[in-house]
């Protein structure tokens, strides 16, 4: 049970928060890594006020986030990782948490109103902010799919769709994994390229068909044993999900599994806690995006029309997965 200093420190961690994603804004760590610097030197260079940039540096020190000597700051291993500079840089993280900090500002104003409507057009992505996102979902994913790939029984299956698969993280550790297996990875037009940068850089391409298209407006591909929805399945209403389930079973050639990487919640909604946490962000990002128990998506799988529903991993980090099979 927290206390009230407790309490208060959460309630002010907004405040740390901040700091990070202003110098995620303004790149510092990438500039600081072209050149160690002081406050002055950096001011002088991008015509930002000093002593506004020598706080928030000052304060990123404290965070254990930069070295300070003299007045020179520096980077430390972990800054380090968010420099663009570093081939495998996780900045666009923390460009998307720019995103999130403008949505969830609205929470109250939802609680009050309830989210959008479902007919109303979602705000559109820029190219930026899609980029980041899918670089994102890129740093987030890149361990974690490794460690599903390796405990899941992947023998046996001869092509994967992977519908919206971004640049591709779960279809290369899938192919790692299972080198008999090919894929189809199925998504935007715009980010197709990326997913393309992504295989190509990891010597995968001549195993993938990269299709463009919107999973909610266009069929899927056919010619597939297996289906993969990854992260997907939060970002709609239940209604959209069985939608989607109806179509990836009509894709899926007979005997053929689907399996789903995302949240699963117990019946009373509060486990996994980052579950019920991603069930806020949802509320405020999309028009009717949720977290779901086991028994929603079972029982929108078999209105879809497949059977043999299970799961067939729980976890606390989105790693639950679901599988379900056709005929």
């Amino acid at each position: 049970m927290q206390g009230a200093d407790d309490f208060m420190a959460t309630a002010r961690g907004f405040m740390k928060s901040r700091i990070i994603i202003t110098a995620a804004e303004l790149d510092l760590f990438t500039k600081i890594d072209d050149s160690c610097d002081s406050a002055e030197k950096i001011a002088e260079k991008t015509g930002w006020d000093q002593r506004a940039l020598e706080r928030v540096l000052d304060c990123l020190v404290t965070f254990g986030l930069l070295k300070k000597e003299g007045r020179v700051y520096s980077l430390t291993e972990e800054s380090g990782r968010y420099s663009t500079k570093k081939p495998s840089s996780a900045l666009p993280m923390l460009l998307h948490m720019k995103r999130l900090w403008e949505t969830w500002s609205g929470l109250t104003d939802v609680v009050k109103r309830g989210p959008a409507s479902e007919s109303k057009p979602p705000v559109p992505m820029d190219m930026d902010n899609r980029r980041a996102f899918i670089g994102a979902m890129h740093a987030i994913g890149r361990n974690l799919s490794e460690e599903i790939a390796a405990s899941l029984d992947l023998s046996g299956y001869r092509r994967l769709l992977d519908i919206g698969g971004g640049s591709g993280t779960y279809t290369i550790a899938f192919l790692r994994r299972e080198p008999g297996l090919r894929a189809v990875i199925f998504d935007l037009a715009d980010v197709i390229p990326m997913a393309k940068e992504r295989l190509s850089s990891e010597g995968l391409l001549e195993r993938v068909e990269l299709q463009p298209g919107d999973f909610y407006s266009d069929e899927l591909p056919k010619g597939c044993d297996l289906a993969l929805l990854s992260a997907i399945i939060h970002q709609n209403s239940y209604k959209q999900n069985v939608e989607l389930f109806a179509k990836i079973f009509r894709a899926l050639d007979p005997g053929g599994a689907l399996l789903i990487r995302d949240h699963i919640m117990s019946g009373e909604r509060t486990w996994p806690p980052q579950g019920a946490l991603f069930a806020i962000n949802m509320l405020v990002n999309t028009r009717g995006g949720d977290t779901f128990t086991f028994e929603e998506v079972e029982q929108g799988l078999k209105e879809a029309g497949f059977t043999a529903v299970r799961l067939l991993r729980s976890g606390e980090k989105m790693d639950c997965v679901v599988e379900a099979r056709k005929g």
